[in-house]
């Protein structure tokens, strides 16, 4: 039993800081979530916190207001890399700042809103995979689809100029680094995207357009503007999240179904089980570190049969979450048909990912057109050969390589 005098070291012993390229996330692995509601660690940098991994007790510090995220800015908090966050994006914010500005941008990621661009995106696929196909097998599944769908419908939902990917993806990869790069190489890359944004937002401010970006700067809260750099850091944080999440767990889950054939066969046998197979397909693949989201105990709260003290940090492990045999049965089986995925990969309570029904549309499309139109895709090398990235806050794949010899129309 790990106490807050016998923490354990994070992350976990046998797991170094690219252990999201493992299937099974290392405090599942390690049976750690089996034996303990909460595990009381020491990270490389801030000192100690608590984790929490069972489903139940996740869904508290998600929703849970007395967790604070705003009061980790700023201050010396236990985490993984050294970089002290000091910008104050929605990410970072509580209610009722956080509400203020999640409602400026909510309507434009509305069930119905996201199903006008269903059509959109399934052009975008069409066109990305006949170019591919026009190329010959093999194939990179990740520079030919999981990177340009995302990145496209992103740029037209904002109104950022496509023709800018290639110096949006750098800065964004560079933001996003733990131990890749050092941290003012990550700082430069994030202040990039600031100026960037800042600037395009001054343009709209000029030249308005039709788009999300025009729609943020002409937006009122009780009848006052906000301010310019508030709409810049949500803008960047829909820029990094729309695209850097969505294009690698894309890529994450294809080779989680292409590594389990008979999964694979059942979706090929009934495409109609294609939405069900992507919420599965979440719950089982792990995307990100969550460490790099702490939240401080506002006041002394009971959790999992622990008191957390006041001014103490908990993150939550999703992965273990949705592996929690207490909430899935059979958690470490990928089961397309599973009756009741109920992740929580995107998240829960006020901070839910504001993206997530666009993510789902974008997954269905991709998946489903693979399906019907690559009836015999397949990974082009041994799966223990794939590059993945390394040193990142985003598990994901450098290539995705592919091959096929039947195509559909």
């Amino acid at each position: 039993m790990t106490t807050t005098e016998n923490p354990i070291n994070y992350p976990f012993e046998g797991a170094g800081p690219d252990d999201y390229v493992a299937l099974v996330p290392s405090s599942v692995r390690d049976g750690l979530a089996d034996d303990e509601p909460l595990v009381r660690v020491r990270l490389a940098y801030g000192g100690e916190a608590w984790v929490a991994r069972r489903y139940e007790d996740v869904k508290v510090v998600l929703a849970d207001l007395r967790f604070s995220r705003s009061a980790a800015i700023g201050k010396d908090v236990p985490r993984s890399d050294p970089w002290i966050r000091e910008d104050h994006s929605i990410l970072d914010m509580d209610p009722p700042d956080h509400t203020r500005l999640r409602k400026l941008v909510l309507k434009a990621f509305t069930t119905r809103r996201v199903e006008m661009l269903r059509p959109r995106a399934q052009q975008i696929v069409d066109t990305l995979l006949d170019e591919m196909i026009a190329k010959g097998a093999p194939g990179d599944l990740m520079e030919g689809l999981s990177w340009p769908l995302p990145m496209t419908v992103n740029c037209e939902m904002l109104g950022v100029p496509y023709e800018d990917r290639a110096k949006l993806r750098e800065w964004t990869d560079a933001s996003v680094a733990l131990t890749a790069l050092t941290p003012e190489e990550a700082r430069a890359g994030l202040q990039s995207l600031y100026d960037y944004m800042s600037a395009l937002l001054e343009k709209r401010r000029d030249d308005p357009r039709d788009d999300l970006l025009t729609a943020m700067m002409q937006a009122r809260e009780d009848n006052d503007r906000l301010e310019h750099d508030e709409i810049v850091q949500l803008a960047v944080m829909l820029l990094i999240t729309g695209h850097e999440s969505t294009s690698y767990q894309f890529g994450n889950v294809i080779f989680n179904l292409l590594t389990h054939p008979d999964e694979l066969a059942k979706l090929r046998a009934n495409p109609d089980l294609v939405n069900n197979a992507v919420e599965e397909l979440l719950r089982f693949t792990p995307l990100a570190s969550s460490d790099g989201f702490i939240r401080i105990a506002k006041e002394d709260i009971e959790l999992g049969n622990t008191t957390i003290r006041a001014g103490e940090g908990v993150f939550v492990d999703l992965d273990a979450a949705n592996r929690d045999p207490r909430r899935f049965d059979d958690p470490l089986e990928l089961r397309i048909d599973r009756e009741s995925a109920r992740h929580i990969s995107f998240g829960h309570g006020v901070h839910h990912c504001l993206g997530a029904q666009l993510a789902r549309m974008e997954f269905q499309v991709e998946l489903s057109t693979l399906i019907r139109r690559f009836p015999d895709l397949a990974l082009a090398v041994d799966p223990k050969d794939l590059p993945w990235r390394h040193g990142r806050l985003v598990r994901g794949l450098n290539e995705l390589p592919v091959t096929w010899s039947e195509v559909c129309e």
